[in-house]
């Protein structure tokens, strides 16, 4: 008893030191890493606030065909299933206190601790108190953790449905009455089906669940039972999302690419980026695949192995299927996290069991050593994450601020930035995140030019600024009146 209460109460500081840790440039702009991402989601949010909460009609700010290949003139973004951004909208209209971004990156870090803690438990439950502790340990504390547990992005609050799905299937197979068994494997196919409504690639962590019934000491039939509940409840809301952001082409986009576009996987590139620059580098800091290979190799039971091996298949599946994607952005692996974590905290874990084991001074090294990978897993991993959280360009907040200021209600944008449409969130409008065929632009309702690069060295920006009324222009950046012509 005593065992189990310090396993929960280290669980539950975990889950403060988590929370405290994501907390760092909490009011940050949306201009760091991957921040064109993070400005598409939380541009929905936005929306949401300012003209109402409508899950089925997600509008974010870009009126361009660059993601889709076809104009968009309603801004629809039909991408994954608005909960996050609705769930955001509603705090921010029922409680107020803090903008929209605020709350986005809220829930963020409260998605990503119960992750955490989530995976922690099923641990537990599946291997021992003290790999269940370390896996939330991890989970908390990695730095490419921290930044994504608190970024604005669908994907943690995926990769959280799924956990806790998992982990409500696996409490369902051990209750002892058949009414909570079912209980508990109804919540565990809406929480799974609003994983796969949000990002449907979560659904490659749901494998588990297979693990867990193969591991089920009930009937076949009724095995069979729970996992087509289990399933209805997961795949017909995605199927019938998909469905209904079937009539709005023009707010999907492309997405094959995404597979092997360029025919990256299994080459070289494929290798060296996810495993070597990605896991290796990015998230385990070189040292924390000490860890993870020591979890790999460690002997594993049957109702722990179906569970964890497939978890790490799950991950592998992933990568291999959605090679460009993966290749392209680091956001991606996101997925694999649970995965990894629970491997290095076996690692860990056995690392504890065998220094606990030995006495004098191998004891001493074996404790010293230990230390010093996890110091410098932590370390060599923070030195690139710390990167994510810079503003590498402050002049497009300025910009942003100076055209919410100026430009009235109802103003379209065209705030060129290569298509990243970050400047265009901070102007607080619609419009189009490049310039170019500027009549066109404006007979689809452009009304003003935001730029930052206000030079005559831009040629755009120079040949506007003859046509058109300057509202300001200086060093930074240029707002130009597109209705109003010398």
């Amino acid at each position: 008893m005593k065992a189990k209460a310090f396993t929960i109460v280290s669980l539950l500081l975990i889950a403060v030191l988590g929370v405290c840790v994501r907390l760092y440039k909490i009011n940050g702009p949306i201009a760091d890493w991957h921040s064109w991402r993070q400005a598409d989601t939380a541009a929905v949010a936005r929306n949401y606030v300012q003209h109402g909460i409508d899950l089925l009609h997600p509008r974010y700010d870009d009126l361009s065909n660059i993601q889709t290949g076809v104009d968009n003139p309603e801004g629809y973004r039909m991408v994954e299933f608005p909960l996050y951004q609705g769930i955001a909208a509603w705090c921010f209209t029922t409680f107020g206190m803090f903008s929209i971004e605020l709350w986005l990156r809220i829930i963020a870090i409260a998605a990503s601790t119960i992750t955490g803690i989530s995976l922690g438990i099923l641990v537990w439950r599946r291997i021992n108190a003290i790999t269940g502790v370390l896996t939330a340990f991890l989970y908390a504390v990695l730095p490419y953790s921290i930044f994504y547990g608190r970024a604005i992005l669908p994907d943690g609050i995926a990769v959280c449905f799924a956990v806790v799905g998992i982990l409500l299937f696996d409490i369902a197979t051990d209750a002892k009455k058949k009414t909570w068994m079912w209980i508990f494997t109804f919540l565990a196919g809406v929480v799974a089906g609003s994983a796969l409504l949000v990002k449907p690639v979560a659904g490659f962590v749901l494998l588990p669940v297979v693990g867990i019934l193969l591991t089920n000491r009930k009937t076949i039939v009724m095995s069979f039972l729970r996992l087509v509940l289990f399933s209805v409840l997961t795949l017909v809301p995605f199927y019938l999302w998909r469905q209904w952001i079937a009539q709005y082409p023009e707010g999907i986009p492309a997405f094959m690419w995404l597979f092997n576009s360029n025919n990256i996987r299994f080459k070289g590139a494929w290798f060296y980026w996810l495993f070597a620059e990605r896991i290796g580098k990015l998230i385990l800091g070189y040292w924390g695949v000490l860890f993870l290979g020591l979890g790999l190799i460690e002997k594993t039971e049957k109702k722990e192995r179906l569970v964890s091996h497939l978890l790490g298949f799950g991950a592998l599946l992933y990568m291999t299927i959605v090679a460009t994607g993966n290749v392209q952005h680091d956001y991606y692996q996101i997925l694999i996290l649970p995965a990894l974590i629970v491997y290095g905290a076996k690692g860990m874990a056995w690392m504890i069991k065998r220094n606990w084991e030995t006495k004098g001074i191998q004891k001493f090294v074996g404790i010293t050593v230990g230390l010093v990978m996890f110091a410098f897993m932590m370390f060599f991993s923070w030195y690139t994450v710390r990167t994510y959280y810079w503003v590498n360009r402050a002049e497009i907040i300025e910009a942003g601020n100076a055209a919410r200021a100026l430009l009235p209600a109802g103003a379209k944008v065209i705030a060129p930035y290569n298509g990243d449409t970050t400047f265009l969130y901070q102007t607080g409008y619609q419009g189009w995140p490049l310039g170019f065929e500027i009549d066109k632009k404006i007979s689809m309702g452009a009304t003003h030019y935001v730029t930052v690069s206000p030079t005559d060295m831009d040629l755009e920006t120079r040949d506007l600024a003859n046509m058109y009324t300057v509202l300001v222009r200086n060093d930074k950046f240029a707002i130009i009146d597109l209705t109003k012509k010398k």
